[in-house]
């Protein structure tokens, strides 16, 4: 007689298989607790491809495209299945490079042929007939000595050069039709799980390929192009591959060769630029122009960008004021709930929007201005003779969650403003297939100043993230095509700085943590990169606001 296991779904059913039996098999049996086709399964707080096999008694979850991890699985797999159609539509010579996410989907740039939009449609019908065909995705555990020797063999360098800098002894390929790649984490059982995308042809051999996500696991929805959000990651590819420094290998090479303290003054000369060109279009329009906005997802480095800034205008002989959007909350009795019935803080309605707007136009007018101060404590505003009278050439700076929302500003004509959009916009990729999310940069940066000035766990900090990202979604990312400008605060070094502090901190969580597999993914993710010394990244840098040593102030 076979032996079993026993398997127990979410604590709440219990099932047994014969060992031996997979993940996809079990998958089956709760299949109906899911609206869309499963992905990825977690046994014992582990991710585990649905190939793998049950070898013991165990606890069990799966997700599907609706969640964070299964939405991850489903992107990964969709980036392999079109990495084989541009293969078997353009020839083994083309290749594609996957890189930033935009708007719902992910920029990608064909190489080795020119193509057009009747390229693009046969690519992603081709696409469609792998899904039809029902392809397996397999794991394949292979020494890192033979993966680097097939690859070398293949002339595919990019994978070659990352796996010199992967210290594993054995390497997890995936094979799928007669196509071998290199992926870091899971993939989807079949191609036939992975049946909705869309792919929109842009410009130059470039296009963006859409899918569902998790605010709209649903359908893929059409892709909706962000002029200034897709130039400015233009801009920072183009500069980077001036550099010779498109990849984490590209970045190691630097590391390794003792090459990494001219980058890093590059990379601080790039960022500075940006404010240079802000600043003088300020000054330039200093008639119209009294107030800067500045709006941004969690730990794209606002409070230094704007305390950077302040320094430019000055230089341009401009006095700036900066304004706290926390100093109008309401009383806390008057604050709206969410609900759960808890106080909404990060709700445009939980700032005093008349009074906010009356004081700025009463100091657009010149007059003189008793500004409130939010205590905390006793959930009230307060008034400590903080007196504000605008000159000539005065100008305010406001930083905060709904910076980019005209309500926030509703009495105050469009001209009078400037609005700056600011986020860590990557152009480096770990290979030319397993893209870095800028996600992730903005997560490290956060466990890093969580930890060290807030006093959160690395797994207080993961566990707070859907929630973060929800806020984002719903206060930032909406109004991003408002702003005049776009200013990008990623640093082409920071990740082997960042590693360098937050590879310890995830090793802090326990394994029965529920957090525990996403630290595992980002220790993976960081094996990629060499650890870059901090002594040489300039006091006054974006980077200085996470991980201390900051010239501008010391939390």
């Amino acid at each position: 007689m076979d032996k079993t296991v026993v398997v127990n779904f979410r604590n709440m059913i219990s099932k047994s298989f014969p060992i031996g039996t997979t993940l996809y098999e079990v998958s089956k049996s709760f299949q109906k607790h899911f609206n869309y086709p499963i992905l990825v399964a977690r046994v014992n707080n582990d991710i585990m491809d649905l190939s793998e096999k049950l070898t013991q008694n165990c606890n069990i979850d799966f997700y599907d495209r609706s969640s964070t991890i299964g939405n991850g699985v489903y992107a990964r797999s969709l980036y392999f299945m079109l990495v084989l159609a541009v293969k078997k539509i353009l020839g083994n010579n083309a290749d594609v490079i996957i890189e930033h996410s935009i708007d719902k989907g992910v920029y990608c740039e064909i190489t080795g042929e020119d193509i057009d939009k009747p390229i693009i449609e046969k690519i992603e019908n081709k696409m469609h007939e792998i899904v039809q065909e029902g392809h397996l995705f397999t794991k394949i555990n292979v020494s890192r000595y033979d993966t680097i020797r097939y690859f070398k063999k293949i002339k595919r360098m990019d994978k070659v050069n990352a796996l010199k800098y992967i210290s594993n002894s054995y390497i997890n390929l995936y094979r799928l039709d007669n196509l071998y790649d290199y992926f870091y984490s899971e993939m989807a059982y079949s191609t036939k799980d992975i049946n909705d995308f869309k792919l929109t042809y842009i410009k130059n051999n470039v296009f963006v390929l859409s899918y569902p996500d998790i605010y709209n696991p649903e359908c893929t929805l059409d892709y909706v192009h962000h002029k200034k959000l897709f130039d400015a990651f233009l801009d920072y590819t183009k500069w980077g591959r001036v550099l010779n420094i498109s990849t984490a290998a590209d970045l190691n090479k630097a590391v390794s060769t003792g090459k990494y303290d001219d980058l890093i003054r590059l990379a601080e000369a790039y960022f500075n630029s940006q404010l240079t060109r802000v600043a003088d279009e300020i000054a330039s329009r200093r008639k119209d122009i009294k107030i800067v906005l500045i709006a941004g997802p969690t730990s794209s480095g606002k409070t230094t960008t704007s305390k950077k800034l302040e320094i430019y205008l000055q230089s341009h002989g401009l006095k700036t004021h900066q304004i706290s959007l926390d100093n109008y909350f309401l009383n806390r009795e008057d604050t709206p709930k969410d609900k759960n019935g808890n106080y909404d803080f990060e709700s445009i309605r939980a700032i005093d929007l008349e009074l906010f707007n009356q004081h700025l136009v009463k100091l657009l007018n010149n007059e003189k201005v008793l500004l409130p101060e939010f205590n905390f404590v006793t959930g009230k505003r307060e008034y400590k003779n903080n007196w504000l009278q605008l000159g000539e050439n005065d100008i305010i700076i406001i930083e905060g969650l709904h910076a980019l929302n005209e309500e926030l500003t509703m009495s105050i004509e469009r001209k009078h403003k400037y609005h700056i959009y600011i986020s860590p916009l990557t152009q480096l990729n770990i290979d030319i297939h397993n893209r870095i999310h800028t996600s992730d940069t903005r997560k490290l940066r956060r466990i890093v100043r969580d930890n060290k000035y807030r006093g959160y766990s690395v797994s207080d900090t993961l566990k707070m993230w859907d929630k973060i990202r929800d806020s984002e979604e719903k206060h930032i990312f909406k109004y991003q095509d408002l702003a005049d400008v776009i200013i990008n605060s990623a640093l082409v070094y920071e990740l082997g700085v960042l590693k360098t502090y937050v590879e310890p901190l995830l090793f802090s969580v326990d394994e029965d943590d529920e957090v525990y597999p996403e630290a595992i993914r980002l220790i993976n993710f960081l094996r990629s990169f060499l650890p870059i010394p901090s002594d040489n990244v300039p006091n006054d840098s974006i980077l200085r606001e996470f991980i201390g040593g900051s010239c501008f102030y010391e939390k």
